[in-house]
């Protein structure tokens, strides 16, 4: 008898059991929908709610199912999953349908995580792959980033109707597609020396990814709807969705998230998209490995990144980002936040202190390019720093 060493579980949650992908998707998926549950809960935001429940109350009684809508507020919290969960209990849900954007969609999922019920993710915008996703992000009721969840499985099915999604503000879609680069960025430096094949696939993809983004983003966001529009869309819900699964936990967040994290926890930062923060993470991070492993190859991605930002208009600075006037203080708290223990940032292959984060957060523009406060907050790091 031949002894083998043990191996290690190896559990990937990789996609949704179902895709449902058209412009009228949302209007042929009733059969679908009742294949899985005949006492939906529904939760999305009041707006979202107001706008499409109309459409969900035709489809679902064609259907003769048993509906409830619930609000999720103020955020995917604590207390939000708290009170949803009593609703869940009170109408004796047996499916959990999210619609909506990245939190409310996260909500739902994670719902249904804790209820043990099946979910559907119905994506009102591309601003972020979260309808594909099994993971879910906890915020406080003020919008500070706090930790986030493993789901058992991904989505039992996604409604990815690119009807409603080209009613969202193009602005969404330009978030999706920073929150999508990141892949890239992030993946190739978090995997490491890892060979396996799955993980190699994943990084691979990623690089994908980001070519088809950097090629094809600004058509797309001059021809909404059409086959390319299409296509981008695909990218940054499907595609980054895809990756994220299956690469696993070593294949997702490092330091643009983690300043994105960060960020949350300054109430003027709100403003700002969730894309739009990791976009600007991407190239802290650039700028990190710069710094401090003086990598030229970085320096060469953020200057050609920071071109595709310009020409579809993502935020390169603090001050694109709605936050030239916060404190030294301030960039000092987010900054922590984004170095704590267990931080994502740690996936970097080198250690960062808060103080050289803070350095490379006001400088991911030469200092010519930069306004008088962030000039200020520049000088102000840098005397802290020394």
């Amino acid at each position: 008898m031949i002894n083998q060493a043990p191996t290690s579980l190896l559990s990937l949650t990789v996609a949704p059991a179902r895709v449902l992908r058209g412009s009228q998707a949302l209007a042929l998926s009733g059969e679908a929908i009742a294949y899985l549950g005949y006492r939906p809960l529904v939760v999305g935001g009041d707006r979202t709610l107001a706008s499409l429940a109309p459409r969900l109350e035709t489809l679902l009684e064609q259907q003769q199912l048993t509906y409830s809508f619930e609000s999720y507020s103020p955020d995917c919290s604590e207390a939000s999953l708290a009170s949803l969960k009593v609703a869940a209990s009170n109408h004796q849900a047996d499916l959990i349908i999210g619609i909506g954007g990245g939190k409310a969609l996260d909500t739902a999922k994670l719902l249904a995580h804790q209820c043990h019920l099946p979910v559907i993710t119905i994506p009102t915008s591309a601003a972020t792959c979260a309808a594909w996703t099994a993971l879910s992000n906890i915020y406080s009721d003020h919008g500070a980033f706090l930790y986030d969840v493993g789901l058992n499985h991904c989505p039992n099915l996604l409604v990815l109707d690119y009807s409603i999604i080209q009613t969202a503000p193009q602005r969404t879609l330009v978030a999706g597609i920073g929150d999508a680069l990141a892949k890239w960025y992030e993946a190739s430096v978090s995997s490491g020396a890892d060979s396996s094949t799955l993980l190699i696939a994943a990084v691979q993809q990623a690089r994908v990814l980001r070519d088809i983004l950097l090629q094809k983003s600004a058509e797309a966001l001059q021809e909404p709807g059409s086959e390319v529009w299409q296509e981008v869309v695909d990218a940054t819900i499907l595609l980054a969705g895809v990756i994220g699964g299956l690469g696993g936990a070593q294949c997702r967040t490092v330091a643009a998230h983690a300043v994105h994290n960060g960020l949350t926890h300054l109430p003027a930062a709100h403003n700002a998209l969730h894309g739009e923060k990791v976009a600007y993470g991407i190239l802290v991070q650039l700028r990190l490995e710069e710094m401090l492993q003086g990598n030229q190859l970085a320096a060469a991605a953020r200057q050609q990144l920071r071109s595709f930002y310009t020409e579809i208009g993502l935020p390169q600075t603090l001050d694109d980002l709605g936050l030239g006037n916060i404190t030294l203080a301030e960039l000092k708290q987010a900054a922590e936040v984004a170095c704590r223990e267990g931080s994502d940032i740690h996936r970097l292959p080198f250690k960062v202190m808060p103080e050289q984060l803070m350095a490379a957060m006001v400088s991911t523009t030469t200092p010519v390019e930069r306004n008088h406060s962030q000039l200020g907050l520049a000088t102000a790091v840098s005397e802290v720093r020394e």
